[in-house]
């Protein structure tokens, strides 16, 4: 899938970059979540959480169409993420290895 890039909703934070962004979607374990709120009805809005392959993890709110991937927001996880994160990653392990 493709990532737009074309003028980014967002400042980029000097702590990451779009290529750990893009690597975070590429991560096997990342969460990705639909929001069950009425703010985001109008146009559908993912958040994905993944890590970079440097280990950042990284929170980004997206649009997509299906063929590309229009990223609104990102920054690195907070400390309720990391464990979301790390919570599901333990899940799909712990199944896995049944």
């Amino acid at each position: 899938m493709e990532f737009d890039w074309n003028n980014p909703p967002f400042n980029l934070s000097s702590s990451l970059s779009f290529k750990e962004i893009e690597e975070s979607f590429e991560d096997p374990f990342a969460v990705r979540l639909l929001p069950d709120s009425s703010r985001f009805a109008a146009q559908a809005r993912y958040f994905n959480l993944g890590m970079s392959s440097s280990g950042l993890g990284v929170f980004s709110v997206y649009r997509t169409n299906g063929k590309s991937i229009r990223i609104i927001f990102a920054r690195l996880f907070e400390n309720e993420e990391k464990f979301l994160y790390q919570r599901k990653m333990t899940q799909a392990l712990g199944t896995a290895a049944v």
